[in-house]
């Protein structure tokens, strides 16, 4: 349960500022149909981040011990740092969210948007820490939905109001401060 609690509350404040909540924003103006646009970045989340969870899982099996967990906390450092810079959504990504069907069109696009995001090498790492598919791929998609469903449902009055710089430190402070964790346990100096 742990790692379904983790995973959610890293995901969904890693992913606010993030392009693929740019695009829910879009989207939302583009088809102002929040319930096909809601479910189609269900289903495309819940599709990247298994797969993402599970490649997690093989890299654990493959990197052992003490290397595991350095590579493991190095990660999540670095992953605090890449969170502090803004994304921005490229004029390519903003031609994808046009389309005849809302449904379609947001779920292909989140799909392809959320790979190598942020989010995604979260849900790696997350998987490769707690041994589990099901609870990360659970808690990073809920993640993914308590940051976007707002943005779906409320446009640009919810994303014009929040504190982006603040959010944004308070993410990359979750992740260094994980990292840290780690590799002091690696180092013999944590328990946990």
């Amino acid at each position: 349960m742990n790692s379904f609690l983790v995973s959610t509350g890293v995901v969904a404040i890693a992913e606010i500022g993030d392009k693929t909540q740019l695009l829910a924003l879009l989207l939302a103006a583009r088809f102002r149909k929040p319930g096909p646009i809601i479910l189609a970045i269900l289903v495309a989340t819940l599709a990247n981040h298994a797969l993402a969870a599970l490649a997690g899982l093989m890299l654990a099996g493959w990197l052992k011990g003490d290397l595991f967990q350095w590579v493991l906390g190095v990660s999540f450092v670095l992953m605090g740092l890449w969170t502090l810079k803004p994304d921005t959504l490229a004029e390519a990504e903003r031609q994808r969210a046009t389309g005849a069907s809302a449904f379609l069109v947001t779920l292909v696009a989140f799909f392809l948007v959320e790979i190598g995001d942020k989010t995604q090498v979260a849900t790696m790492a997350l998987a490769a820490k707690y041994q589990s598919v099901l609870w990360v791929t659970a808690g990073t998609t809920l993640g993914m939905m308590l940051a976007n469903v707002p943005v779906v449902l409320m446009g640009d009055r919810a994303a014009n109001r929040l504190p982006l710089t603040a959010i944004r430190m308070a993410a990359a402070g979750v992740f260094i401060l994980l990292g840290g964790m780690i590799m002091l346990k690696a180092a013999g100096i944590a328990g946990g």
